[in-house]
């Protein structure tokens, strides 16, 4: 299991319905970090790609809270995993040539690529490997994936190229999980600061606040990067974003935030706007430990006094889309459950008296200050008051959020995205923050894992994935949409946004 990622999704202007209720009482309005020189005029295998993003990294170790940033600008393209999950969800080989698994699945031996050398120089060895999946599953690690590294019993290098990795119970998701490995050298002592991975790519400057630049690494072990560079521009701000992009000062945006500006590029052929599969679920999830959100009644009354597609519609128009569980339509275990807990004001009303609340109740929403959480946070007020809940709107940092609600449990309702796929698996877990607790939904998630076949695993998660929904364990407000906007001159860019990763070692550009 895996912790959130705290990698959320920010600065998200609301559309125009609601744009003056967010004026007045959060007072938005933020200054952009644009730069000041546009995109290369070289095209082909000596272009410059300059690529705009809201999401610059907090540092460059993504198991010491890099962030959102380092993920979409490092993974896979300064860094590589023993396995590499493609823009589509699949899992390949990447610095493992081959690998073998014992008849009890308790054993994996590893056979790393030959030929393979740091941006240092350095050769790969199974000692890096072995250092870098340490440093995931270390006691001080960051890491949103260190908890799926639970069943590791001991991991060992018996040589430069062989690493062998023991388990403790089985794991299903072993594979899958180590896609999300950075194998970093292990004599990297500022990890932080310094970037030394066998990607395609070679870090050539950071300027905080403004770029990243990447340079391609010609001693690459595989296929050369398509382009020459690539800079990251990084702003505060989605407008100024979206005007980098009209002033060809950047020729892509990882991910549009302002999609009542959409319409000046999907009605100029100068642009195109992807519309791709997200995996980011904005939640209001419950404290289910405490009352009064300890009873299943009271959860599944809040859950149908919410007009969802109403919230939808109101901060992203056409685009994004409604989900009945924790499980978007790229996991392999994905059900329409959208109906299991339908917006209607009478059932709500009805649920409410059944547990004891007819005259309604009271609670605070602890929500996060970046958008778009105060905007849904005054959309749920308004929406709870229907059916006689009065909702305080408690204000809080990322910080805080993260140490009150995430470490402390100190709260009974909240805003939050998670980011990952496959990340159901959370509500099996009764000492995750919302306190979910049902013995049944963890033991077959318990099962799933330890399943022997994909199938298996496929069926007990779906079981899981009813039964949360049947119990209401946290509203799924809605699924974030991916929207990825870029010149036409390029091309060869991902689309989705699976887990915040963004490749670019095959975009390409054409003379304009």
């Amino acid at each position: 299991m895996t912790e959130p990622s705290t990698n959320v999704k920010e600065h998200i202007p609301v559309r125009k319905i609601l744009t003056a209720v967010v004026a007045v009482a959060f007072g938005l309005g933020l200054a952009a970090c644009a730069p000041d020189d546009g995109p290369s005029t070289a095209s082909g295998a000596d272009a410059t790609i300059d690529v705009g993003s809201l999401y610059e990294p907090q540092n460059l170790d993504n198991t010491g809270g890099g962030g959102q940033g380092v993920t979409e600008a490092l993974n896979g393209n300064v860094y590589e995993g023993l396995f590499r999950l493609t823009d589509d969800g699949k899992v390949e080989n990447l610095l493992v040539s081959d690998y073998s698994v014992s008849g009890d699945g308790l054993t994996y031996t590893f056979t790393l690529r030959s030929g393979v050398t740091f941006h240092s120089g350095k050769p790969l060895t199974a000692a890096d490997a072995k250092y870098s999946l340490e440093k995931v599953i270390a006691p001080d690690s960051k890491s949103a994936r260190k908890s799926s590294f639970g069943p590791i019993g001991g991991i060992t290098a018996p040589g430069d190229s062989t690493l062998v990795v023991t388990l403790k119970t089985r794991s299903i998701s072993f594979v899958y999980n180590l896609s999300y490995v950075w194998i970093v050298n292990a004599g990297n002592q500022s990890p932080t600061t310094t970037a030394d991975g066998t990607g395609p790519y070679r870090l050539a400057s950071w300027q905080r606040g403004a770029t990243l630049s990447l340079s391609r690494f010609d001693g690459y072990w595989g296929t050369k990067a398509s382009n020459k560079d690539v800079v990251f521009h990084y702003f505060t701000d989605a407008s100024a974003l979206n005007n980098a992009l009209l002033t060809d000062q950047i020729d892509i945006i990882t991910s549009e935030q302002s999609p009542d500006a959409l319409d000046q590029f999907t009605a100029n052929p100068a642009y195109r706007v992807n519309d791709g599969a997200s995996t980011t679920k904005l939640l209001l999830a419950f404290n289910d430990r405490v009352a009064p959100f300890d009873n299943v009644k009271v959860r599944k009354a809040v859950y149908s006094a919410i007009d969802r597609k109403k919230l939808l519609e109101s901060i992203w128009g056409p685009h994004g889309k409604l989900i009945g569980s924790m499980v978007p339509p790229s996991d392999p275990w994905y059900e329409d459950l959208t109906n299991a807990n339908p917006y209607d004001i009478d059932l709500a009303k009805r649920l409410l008296a059944e547990a004891g609340h007819g005259g309604g109740f009271s609670f605070t929403l602890d929500t996060p200050n970046y958008d778009p959480h105060p905007i849904v946070a005054t959309f749920l007020k308004s929406e709870l008051a229907k059916v006689g809940i009065t909702v305080t709107i408690k204000v809080i940092s990322a910080d805080e959020w993260y140490t009150k609600v995430f470490q402390k449990h100190d709260f009974v309702a909240t805003l939050q995205e998670h980011v990952n796929d496959r990340d159901v698996v959370w509500y099996g877990n009764p000492d995750f923050y919302w306190g979910y607790d049902s013995p049944q939904v963890t033991r077959w998630v318990r099962q799933a894992e330890q399943a022997a076949t994909a199938d298996e695993q496929t069926a007990l998660l779906k079981q899981a994935n009813r039964q949360l929904a049947q119990d209401a364990a946290s509203v799924w407000l809605y699924l974030y949409p991916q929207i990825v906007v870029a010149s036409t001159r390029v091309s060869g860019y991902p689309v989705n946004g699976l887990n915040s990763q963004f490749y670019v070692y095959g975009i390409t550009k054409r003379e304009g």
